[in-house]
């Protein structure tokens, strides 16, 4: 039995027993009535995690897809791109890839890109869309969107948002922001198995999403539109992951997001202490890489001093039966990252940050 509670990746996170064992239900033929009623018992859960009246997409596929799904809908003409670390570059590089014309804005590691900045990029050039990443998994910086989506519509452009490591974690309102794609993952803050997006398009971003020329078929946001609305797939699904997604999405439910958003700030609050505590216990010069205030809830991306390696802090809290992330992209060597996400209790942190704490105060000195 999967023993709960020493994964801290900063996705896939962890999952609780009874969640995986849920994928155990019967395959089902998908375009039969049971698999409408299965597709149908995730919508009311989705939309509250998203924040949204509209129907929430699924898709067999990492949140990639819908990230691609997102600009390859998206009405012609130029994109900008909000780039503040490496899943941020990842979005400008899928828009390049589909053939858009992409200017980026660009913060340091850590940073995210002023509000002004972006008013100001708007005001010199009509843009289609902006993408922005809600919350910088590389990083752990947290942009915030209450503003942004308004903005966008402002100056006539779409709003399309990476909330891979936000939704279910960090206070998502789609509707009230209105924000026109927002997407995220199964394998993060929601707890789920790995494998299944989830997308909602704004009224606003259908309207002209058949004008977009290459759309293809496999993440047409048109036709995700055409089948949620019958309780379907546009293609074949993964049930065992719906299964899943079904038993979790109704524990959050339960929980409320309200209840989900605040017990991911007490751990990000918790981290961040620690961090503060570990620094003057061991004498270690280590700081979180994103600025105060701009702080993702669910994940901590901690500077190392120059003499320890993250890979070697990795290691050393997996001797000690916890699994934390190392750096990514250039921060890879020197940083390590600790996923705060999903499930995960205060307490039981603790106990992963002691871990943490015992290995650097092993390697540091």
């Amino acid at each position: 039995m999967h023993q709960f509670g020493r994964f801290f990746l900063p996705g896939p996170t962890d999952i609780r027993p009874e969640i995986l064992a849920a994928q155990a239900g019967p395959p089902l033929p998908h375009r039969g009535a049971a698999f409408e009623t299965l597709f149908a018992s995730l919508q009311p859960g989705l939309r509250h995690v998203f924040g949204t009246t509209r129907p929430v997409y699924v898709s067999t596929s990492s949140a990639t897809g819908l990230m691609e799904a997102a600009v390859r809908c998206a009405k012609p003409g130029p994109v900008l791109s909000l780039v503040n670390g490496a899943f941020a570059e990842r979005f400008a590089d899928i828009a390049r890839a589909c053939d858009r014309d992409v200017t980026v804005l660009e913060a340091r590691w850590g940073d995210t890109v002023p509000l002004e900045q972006v008013e100001q990029a708007l005001r010199t050039r009509a843009y289609a869309a902006v993408t922005v990443v809600h919350s910088e998994t590389s990083t752990g910086a947290l942009t915030s969107l209450a503003e942004f989506g308004a903005l966008c519509r402002t100056h006539g452009a779409l709003s399309l948002v990476d909330s891979v490591t936000g939704a279910a974690g960090a206070a998502m309102h789609t509707d009230a922001w209105q924000l026109d794609f927002v997407f995220t993952g199964s394998q993060k803050a929601l707890a789920m198995p790995a494998g299944l997006a989830f997308g909602v398009a704004s009224e606003r971003y259908l309207a002209t999403a058949h004008e977009a020329a290459g759309r293809g078929r496999y993440f047409d946001v048109l036709e995700f539109e055409q089948y949620v609305h019958k309780h379907q797939t546009p293609n074949t699904p993964a049930i065992s992951l719906l299964y899943a997604a079904a038993a979790q999405l109704a524990h959050i439910v339960h929980e409320t997001i309200d209840v989900r958003v605040a017990r991911h700030a007490a751990m990000a609050d918790a981290t961040h202490a620690w961090v503060r505590s570990t620094r003057e216990a061991l004498d270690l010069p280590m700081c979180i890489q994103a600025r105060d205030g701009e702080r993702s809830p669910t994940v901590t991306c901690i500077a190392l001093p120059t003499h320890v390696a993250g890979d070697a802090v990795v290691r050393a809290v997996a001797d000690r039966g916890f699994v934390i992330g190392g750096g990514y992209g250039k921060l890879k060597a020197t940083h390590i990252r600790i996923g705060h996400m999903g499930d995960h209790t205060v307490e039981g942190l603790h106990a992963c940050l002691e871990a943490v704490r015992d290995a650097l105060a092993t390697i540091a000195h």
